[in-house]
Order: structure tokens, then C-alpha cells, then sequence
């Protein structure tokens, strides 16, 4: 199963960038965590976790750095997702800068699903949908 493409801007502030005044490598992961939480909601976040006991843990990261984005930008956060068997979710990040061709930064994210001790689970295909 894969979901549509979802949009979530995101200003870059100083406190974003590196010395150089180019957004710090790291952040990239946060902005691509807010895009998930922004498709997801908070409410089912908080639901997952407080009433399922269900989360989700990082399997394997690949990200592509192709262009830096700078103090002053506007990014758009790209987010899709592919329900990958059972247990894994891939999700598809992209950061574009505005007018561009391509993005600016790529990220295939695995997860996977997990109860509150750390035990893979089953993912609550209810949430994806």
C-alpha cells in the first residue's frame, strides 16, 4: 500500500544553519520526522502510543544531501509512504527549495513497529488508510 504526497513547509531559521549559514546536515531528520507527524496527526500518535502501546523505530536511513538549503528558506517536506510487508514502513522524504527542479534533499526512512518493550509488532494498517 502507498499513500499520496503530503506538503509540509518549513522556514529555516538561523538556529537552523551551521556556521557557513547552511542548514546543519542533522535537521534534515527533524524536518522529515515533522512531515510524518504532520500525516499521521498527532492524535493518533499520542493514541498509538498511550492506549496501543505501539511505536515506531528507525531500521535504516539513506539520504541523499544534494543541495543545501540556507537561513531565509522556505522548504517544502515532501512525505509518502509504502507499507513494506508486515512490519516495515518506507517512508519517501523529500526538502525542495522553492523553484527548483529537484530536491534539495532525499531520505528513504524504514521503520518499524514496535511495542512499548521494544518487541516488533504487527503495523495498525487501520492508521494507514
Amino acid at each position: 500500500m502507498s499513500s499520496q504526497i503530503y506538503h509540509l513547509p518549513v522556514q529555516i531559521y538561523y538556529e537552523d544553519t551551521d556556521h557557513s549559514g547552511v542548514v546543519y546536515h542533522a535537521n534534515y531528520l527533524k524536518y522529515f520526522e515533522r512531515g510524518r507527524e504532520h500525516v499521521l496527526g498527532k492524535d493518533t500518535l499520542v493514541k498509538m502510543w498511550q492506549e496501543d502501546d505501539l511505536g515506531f523505530a528507525v531500521y535504516k536511513a539513506d539520504i541523499v544531501y544534494s543541495e543545501g538549503a540556507e537561513f531565509g528558506d522556505i522548504l517544502d517536506i515532501r512525505s509518502s509512504y509504502e507499507i513494506d510487508g508486515k512490519y516495515r514502513i518506507i517512508w519517501r522524504h523529500e526538502a525542495w527549495k522553492p523553484n527548483r527542479t529537484k530536491a534539495a534533499v532525499t531520505c528513504d526512512l524504514h521503520l518499524v513497529c514496535t511495542d512499548k518493550n521494544k518487541k516488533l509488532v504487527q503495523i495498525p494498517f487501520q492508521y494507514f488508510q
